[in-house]
């Protein structure tokens, strides 16, 4: 039988280091995944504006006469990919706000858990990768 008086503990320096490597590592893929999310936002948002761009130049040759009434179809495959690229970008900023929250969150936790005892907040706010002093 074990004696109490034979167990050890880890070094509370040991555990902030485990912890703030692993705040690191979490940190580091949000941040990646936020990057990805804002990437795909931003080419979508691009398409998004040629292709409202096309539409209205195509709709405005239509009014005109200039075009044929049998390119309403392209309108209505326009409009239906306007609507689309809309519905996306909305779920990708909802993505993005959820990226931050969960980023927020890991300080909070990381911080209310004492990981934090020898770190200061603004190294929770620097951005991950940028290394621990």
């Amino acid at each position: 039988m074990a004696s109490i008086f034979g167990f050890r503990s880890r070094d509370p320096a040991r555990d902030r280091q485990t912890d703030g490597s692993r705040l690191d590592r979490l940190a580091r893929l949000f941040e990646q995944i936020a990057a990805e999310i804002e990437a795909e936002r931003a080419g979508l948002e691009n398409r998004y504006r040629t292709k409202a761009t096309n539409a209205a130049f195509l709709v405005e040759a239509m009014e005109n006469g200039s075009a044929s009434d049998r390119r309403s179809s392209e309108v209505s495959a326009l409009t239906e990919s306007i609507l689309n690229c809309e519905r996306r970008i909305a779920a990708l900023s909802r993505q993005n706000g959820m990226m931050k929250d969960l980023r927020h969150s890991l300080d909070v936790v990381f911080h209310e858990d004492g990981a934090s005892d020898s770190a200061t907040p603004a190294e929770f706010a620097k951005p991950a990768g940028a290394g621990r002093a």
